[in-house]
């Protein structure tokens, strides 16, 4: 574990070695005084570097190499830091709009970094070396350019080459690293590759190597606690993904608003009204006394979130639909089906042109990409949710689940080794490991739709009591101490 000892015994390495090379020089040694020069300047240059004023304890980087507006955990840890009075740079790619709440602190200030793609002659091996080599001149120079700052709390994955810059970064000026491990870059690179790549094989070592050198580590489960500690020889924190505040049911009003707001684009959400009723699929709302009520007929709301990444196998929910639509089509009561699968990523395309080669025509898909302020309340407003995230590592556990059970809204989830710790099967959602289990699980528990009294009801009644602690009390409790610690 790196402390502040190893970050002054870094400058006492290059005091000394300063002193011997000048020494040597007055013995009549080859040294020569370039040497010595480039050593008094290096020591010179990380003194500036450590320069600190007032504000400096009360500064934190928050670092993730990728889009921040698709980063929630580190949202939040920028939220939680404002809150308690820490000034926030948030670095991070710019693709996304992050939240309201974020943008509108005025003690987080987000500094945008491109997305570097590196040369695009010769072989791959050439173009993903010097994607590495100017993606750490681009962050070196961000992060030294910057006032300093207290601690550098990056996210893993991506770590590569954040974490051995972001540790330089905090060596050359002082400030103590936080590495919040999100899962393992390497395991996440072989699905792609395959375990044996060379490539993944280098960034397995290069995590194993700079992971260590955190002054504090964080991370998502105690499944990948235990492994930081028997594998890596970390010591780190569980912190707990947890819901924050804006995760909650949705009022019927804002249901309605939000389904008028979807209908302009989708028509899934469309129905035909009248002169004193706005009508969607869903809701009604009676527009002489601004009612809103759920429409009996409607059809139950499955909702599905994905980085569209390989770890996620949406042909398992497309085959369970194909299946759910041949129960309604063999006399089976079941409801029709609006299914919404949220999210961008490099696979998206793909599904979408398998979904445009099904027909169905009791279940209907839809794939929008929604702004950060409305997919909390659809979360709120939908029946199920439906998670396909498969970890690559087996250790890390899906937010969006978490997000889910924040709007008491139950959920059938794909197994993996630690997702027990999440979803309890039986009492706040199902487990599947097939196409065929969850079209039985969405046959089961759809059955008595829209009736609160079936095991879908039960689920989520047992969320409403269940409500463990907000991202705010868990943060508190784990983050702030090592945050604040002198």
């Amino acid at each position: 574990m790196a402390t502040r000892c190893t970050c002054t015994a870094f400058l006492a390495f290059f005091v000394l070695i300063a002193a011997v090379l000048i020494a040597l020089y007055a013995a009549g040694s080859d040294i020569t005084w370039p040497a010595v020069s480039l050593t008094v300047i290096t020591v010179l240059v990380s003194l500036w570097l450590r320069r600190r004023d007032g504000g400096t304890d009360r500064r934190v980087c928050v670092l993730v190499l990728g889009d921040i507006g698709r980063s929630p955990r580190m949202q939040y840890h920028a939220l939680s830091l404002s809150k308690h009075g820490y000034n926030v740079t948030f670095v991070g790619f710019l693709d996304t709009k992050p939240h309201k709440d974020v943008l509108r602190e005025e003690k987080i200030r987000i500094v945008p970094i491109a997305e570097v793609k590196g040369v695009r002659v010769g072989p791959k091996i050439l173009t993903y070396v010097t994607k590495v080599i100017l993606q750490c001149l681009q962050l070196l120079y961000v992060l030294l350019n910057m006032e300093t700052q207290s601690h550098i709390l990056m996210q893993n994955p991506p770590g590569l080459p954040s974490i051995a810059v972001a540790w330089l970064a905090c060596v050359l000026r002082g400030s103590r690293f936080v590495i919040d491990w999100h899962n393992y870059g390497y395991t996440i690179m072989a699905l792609s590759h395959g375990p044996t790549h060379p490539v993944v094989r280098l960034a397995k070592w290069y995590e194993h190597s700079f992971g260590p050198l955190a002054t504090h580590n964080l991370c998502v489960t105690n499944a990948m606690k235990d492994d930081l500690q028997k594998n890596w020889g970390i010591k780190a924190t569980t912190l707990y993904d947890r819901p924050a505040s804006i995760f909650r049911e949705t009022p019927l009003k804002l249901q309605h608003e939000l389904f008028v707001r979807l209908a302009n684009t989708y028509p899934e959400f469309q129905s035909k009204g009248s002169d004193q009723v706005e009508r969607t699929v869903f809701t009604d709302c009676d527009l002489t006394g601004d009612t809103v009520t759920l429409r009996a007929e409607r059809p139950a709301l499955l909702l599905s979130s994905t980085s569209w990444t390989e770890d996620e196998d949406f042909s398992i929910l497309l085959k369970a639909l194909e299946e759910y639509e041949g129960f309604i089509k063999g006399g089976a009561s079941l409801p029709p089906l609006v299914c919404v699968i949220t999210g961008k990523g490099p696979q998206k395309e793909h599904y979408r042109k398998l979904i445009d080669t099904l027909h169905l025509e009791h279940v209907k898909i839809c794939t929008p990409w929604l702004e950060a302020e409305d997919y909390p309340v659809l979360l709120g407003s939908a029946d199920l949710g439906v998670c396909l995230h498969k970890s690559s590592s087996g250790l890390d556990l899906p937010m969006k689940v978490v997000d889910m059970f924040g709007c008491c809204l139950p959920v059938c989830a794909i197994h993996f080794n630690c997702l027990h710790e999440l979803v309890k099967h039986e009492e706040n959602g199902l487990i599947f490991r097939g196409s065929q289990e969850l079209a039985e699980q969405l046959k089961s528990l759809l059955s008595e739709f829209p009736s609160s009294e079936g095991r879908l009801g039960a689920f989520r009644r047992n969320l409403r009591t269940s409500r463990g602690q907000r991202w705010d009390d868990n943060w508190d409790q784990n983050v702030l101490p090592l945050i604040s610690a002198p």
